[in-house]
């Protein structure tokens, strides 16, 4: 591994559903969280607004660090496709305007096809990653002092 990529991304509930951008992949449609890389010369919090922008067409107000993960794809069933990346990501707390509407941004992911909704309580029904998140974000409000995710995927 050369180097460590860095990324923010972003949780955004509303009315018990969190907002996903869906994928699609060989293996078929998964959900992930907007968010991307962070360039050089930006804070987190400024990673966070461009990437929401051009992902899902919101701008966001960042807020607490919610989760910190590894992704050390060599470790995981990407290995083949993702090679020796190492993305380490933080996850925050995000907010938008009640009346936004998320759309697909002016720059979506490679393989983005749809911005999403998906209902809190349903999220072990989807293709959802990282995994470890499902079960965190369910019980977000008893997961106090939960912040390392760990490698996971």
């Amino acid at each position: 591994m050369n180097f460590i990529r860095v990324a923010a991304k972003a949780v955004i509930i509303q009315q018990g559903s969190l907002l996903t951008i869906e994928r699609q992949d060989r293996w078929g449609t998964y959900y992930v969280l907007p968010g991307g890389g962070q360039n050089p010369g930006e804070d987190l919090h400024q990673t966070l607004r461009r990437e929401c922008l051009e992902e899902v067409g919101l701008e966001v107000i960042p807020g607490d660090l919610l989760f910190v993960r590894d992704y050390i794809v060599r470790n995981h069933e990407f290995a083949k496709e993702d090679g020796e990346l190492h993305q380490l990501e933080l996850i925050f707390a995000c907010q938008v305007k009640a009346d936004a509407h998320p759309a697909m941004g002016h720059d979506p992911d490679i393989g983005q096809t749809a911005v999403l909704w998906l209902p809190l309580a349903e999220l072990d029904r989807h293709r959802l990653y990282p995994k470890a998140l499902i079960g965190c974000l369910q019980r977000l409000d008893e997961n106090h002092g939960l912040v390392y995710l760990g490698d996971g995927n």
